[in-house]
């Protein structure tokens, strides 16, 4: 076979073949490909003289504007989930209180949370202090005292 010789059933089958791929290596970028090629083999269709060059510039182009438009719509549209903070173990932290085994010297602390042991910052408090998880700077606990 020549690759001059392309069809739009060949467009088809890879289409088909890298949405199969999309199912074992997901990632939405096969998938998206897959619909290029998908598209080139309509294009083809409607066009059967078009040239090779033509098909691959068009199957490029697409599969990059598809995985591009995909990715934005992402970040636009975040997926919602019912456990928004699995792993991002500091954030679930916030809004819980507990009491300090250890004063906060100049600011700096901390506290066992768990079972492990976080930095926390906040005011100065003796030991024995009630305090409420506030937010969360990288692995740093932002608290404050509470009454």
């Amino acid at each position: 076979m020549d690759i001059s010789s392309l069809t739009h059933w060949h467009w088809w089958v890879l289409g088909i073949a890298l949405i199969v791929l999309e199912v074992f290596a997901p990632g939405a970028v096969f998938i998206w490909m897959g619909v290029a090629a998908a598209v080139v083999g309509v294009i083809l269709l409607i066009a059967p003289d078009l040239g090779w060059e033509y098909q691959f510039m068009v199957f490029s182009i697409l599969s990059v504007v598809a995985i591009a438009g995909w990715k934005v719509y992402q970040r636009k549209h975040p997926t919602e989930t019912d456990r928004p903070t699995l792993n991002r173990r500091g954030e679930q932290y916030v809004g819980r209180t507990f009491t300090l085994d250890e004063p906060i010297v100049n600011g700096l602390g901390k506290i066992r949370v768990d079972d492990s042991t976080w930095k926390i910052e906040g005011e100065d408090c003796a030991a024995g202090t009630l305090i409420k998880v506030t937010g969360v700077e990288g692995t740093i606990l932002m608290v404050e005292k509470i009454g």
